[in-house]
């Protein structure tokens, strides 16, 4: 049913700012900026996924629903937006299995030099979701991928994907019942850390992972999930770090990750609307 990660979505309040923002932290250019429905977005394309910031602008639904997200919980993650091959057929198997949703139909964005693009999109009920927008996507219609967003400094610099992305759960139970038994995402790994005070739900979706913690120190409730923050798949994490760190943002050295075979570093400060791990895989030691 889910293929794949399609895109995560920001809301910020200067989409001018976090786009060069983001054209500084991930060393790519936005291969689309454009709008429609009372808000303007930039998007940038990686192998995996997108990243699509969005702004509130002018008068439209889409932007007072920006606006509002604003204003009730800040910058940050608005929604998480999953591929699937046949969205009308998703949207009635996940109705069967307890998520509704909104009928799937037509999205446009108009470039700022004319051109427009469209596509076909379906939200999921937060209600039944943990709390969370959840967005079904459906593939281009004219069968095309979007281009990727060219490297802004040379392709040794940049980051290559998304690695990963974090939610904070209040049920894991109830995380693992959405997530998997009715989206159907690939449960890869499942563990507790007493030393870290965590429980860890690994899902494998296409080539990204959507990782969520839950904490041991409290007991489960019916909280609404929270997003956290972004992982970043990079080549070079000591090119990547000084890149970033000569762009003016507040990073940590490069140092050994607690998964094996992993290089990663922070973004402490700096990032427009969601916290950023650096992340190299395979690393040699």
């Amino acid at each position: 049913m889910i293929t794949g990660l399609d895109h995560v979505a920001l809301a910020v309040s200067d989409l001018g700012a976090a786009v060069a923002g983001y054209t500084a932290l991930l060393g790519r250019e936005p291969n689309w900026i454009g709008g429609d429905g009372g808000a303007r977005h930039a998007w940038f394309q990686l192998p995996n996924m997108a990243l699509d910031v969005i702004a509130p602008h002018g008068e439209g639904a889409f932007g007072d629903t920006i606006r509002k997200h604003l204003a009730e919980h800040g910058e940050g993650i608005w929604a998480l937006a999953f591929t699937t091959p046949d969205i009308e057929a998703a949207a009635k198997l996940l109705g069967r299995r307890g998520i509704g949703g909104r009928t799937p139909g037509p999205v446009r964005s108009t470039h700022d030099d004319g051109r427009k693009r469209y596509w076909t999109s379906s939200g999921l009920d937060p209600a039944d979701t943990g709390g969370l927008n959840i967005l079904l996507i459906a593939p281009p219609r004219d069968g095309v991928a979007w281009p990727l967003s060219p490297p802004s400094q040379g392709e040794a610099a940049a980051v290559t994907q998304l690695d990963h992305v974090v939610i904070h759960t209040s049920n894991p139970d109830r995380a693992l019942a959405i997530y998997g038994a009715k989206l159907g995402l690939d449960l890869r790994l499942d563990r507790s850390n007493a030393d870290w005070g965590v429980r860890q739900l690994f899902f494998r979706c296409g080539d990204a992972v959507v990782e969520m913690g839950a904490s041991l120190k409290t007991p489960a409730s019916d909280a609404p999930d929270r997003f956290g923050g972004l992982a970043w798949r990079v080549a070079d994490p000591d090119a990547v770090q000084a890149r970033i760190a000569a762009a003016g943002f507040d990073v940590s050295d490069v140092r050994v990750g607690r998964k094996p075979g992993t290089k990663v570093f922070t973004v402490r400060s700096g990032v427009p609307a969601a916290p950023a791990l650096m992340i190299q895989q395979d690393a040699e030691a």
